[in-house]
């Protein structure tokens, strides 16, 4: 029992590697694919961002050794991006057209459904987390921000977008209520995972600690 978390996001992370290769290899079947455009989802960020942090946290439990904070807050980080990736998905982008990068439905389904809602399982129910300062709220925001700076530069550039709200044709000004609404909404769920982490529903001891 000690160590079922640590196996538990193995196969979490083991499955997020077989749904994205499993679209990749789907993609390039079908015709030339750019690997810049099929990485540059946020999803497919996401998702490897919370593969890492699964298999650093499985790392350090199954090998039974303390796990130091920055996985902690990795794990805080990757929980409150992949739950806004599964609200946005299944709200704004459900009957969106995205060929080419979330058309093989079973992967669509582990990245978008299934590994959203355990990551805020693993989150509530474990116990292998110390309790998150508030001061260290603004860590949550690192990531989504580089990404947006990153796809508006492409956006001006290149032309290419990976979702329709982010497409400057429909207006700058509308881009911009976009991009402060994810940033906005990026923090709000983050205050919800760190505070989650004052709480313990379920507590079930786990053989590694976080280190303080």
């Amino acid at each position: 029992m000690k160590q079922l978390p640590g196996l538990l996001r193995l196969a979490a992370g083991v499955a997020i590697v077989i749904a994205v290769i499993g679209q990749f290899v789907y993609s390039a079947a079908r015709g030339p694919i750019n690997f810049f455009n099929f990485f540059g989802y946020f999803t497919t960020q996401s998702n490897i961002i919370l593969m890492v942090a699964f298999f650093a946290s499985a790392y350090f439990i199954l090998r039974r050794k303390t796990q130091p904070s920055w996985v902690v807050f990795l794990r805080a980080a990757a929980t409150t991006v992949i739950v806004l990736v599964g609200l946005v998905y299944n709200t704004l982008l459900s009957g969106a057209s995205l060929a080419g990068s979330f058309d093989l439905r079973w992967s669509s389904n582990i990245l978008h459904v299934i590994i959203p809602i355990y990551a805020l399982l693993d989150w509530i129910l474990f116990a292998d987390r110390k309790k998150l300062p508030y001061s260290k709220l603004w860590l949550v925001l690192i990531y989504p921000i580089i990404w947006i700076v990153v796809i508006l530069i492409r956006g001006a550039t290149d032309g290419w977008v990976p979702y329709p709200f982010l497409d400057p044709a429909t207006g700058y000004g509308s881009v911009a209520v976009y991009c402060v609404a994810i940033s906005v909404t990026t923090i709000v769920f983050g205050f919800g995972v760190y505070a989650l982490s004052r709480v313990k529903i379920m507590k079930l001891d786990v053989l590694a600690t976080t280190a303080s």
